[in-house]
């Protein structure tokens, strides 16, 4: 009787090993090579752009893996070309990595732009409440204070609104650039 745990607890220890390696796997079936790149761009493989379908793929099938991801693509062995995949792994991981960085940097400048609104719209408000403050009773002072809340309150909400949602938009898009840039990317025969 003393066997049969042991392969049981085999079994369980390579199925749970095997389910951690399925969770950070993703496998993509490829006709041609050419499946990961754009119809429309007619350059070699080292400057192609990558398919917007492949890319949709991919990103569909990373969302709910782990950071340690294996990209696995899928290619028949009747049109592998072993001396093509260290080129199209290269031009990848430069697509990966240069989207990850744009997308990371337009999120720092949203952030930025955001601070800067609301450190604006607290000084236009700071402005209008010394006029108030002060008393000044002219038509001008008033015109000013009318002119000058509302333009405050717009641009502090503004700047919050960039910081907190307009810069979280991005935030899906990045998380999968950054997995995909520190992904291992290997082809197999089918």
């Amino acid at each position: 009787m003393a066997r049969p745990k042991e392969e049981n607890h085999a079994t369980r220890y390579e199925s749970a090993e095997h389910k951690l390696l399925k969770m950070s796997e993703i496998s993509l079936w490829l006709d041609t090579y050419e499946d990961i790149f754009s119809d429309f761009d007619p350059r070699e493989f080292s400057q192609r752009s990558l398919s917007v379908d492949f890319l949709e793929e991919a990103e569909r099938a990373s969302r709910d893996k782990g950071v340690a991801l294996e990209l696995k693509l899928l290619v028949p062995k009747k049109r592998r070309k072993v001396s093509d995949e260290g080129t199209i792994k290269k031009r990848l991981r430069t697509h990966f990595k240069r989207h990850y960085e744009m997308i990371r940097n337009d999120i720092k400048k949203t952030i930025r732009q955001g601070v800067f609104y609301v450190i604006a719209g607290i000084i236009i408000m700071l402005f209008a409440s010394l006029m108030v403050y002060f008393q000044a009773h002219t038509f001008l002072a008033t015109f000013l204070i009318v002119l000058l809340e509302p333009a405050g309150w717009f641009l502090f909400w503004e700047g919050l609104n960039q910081v907190i949602f307009e810069s979280n938009k991005a935030k899906p898009q990045l998380e999968f650039y950054k997995k995909m840039s520190k992904c291992q990317i290997t082809f197999l025969p089918y």
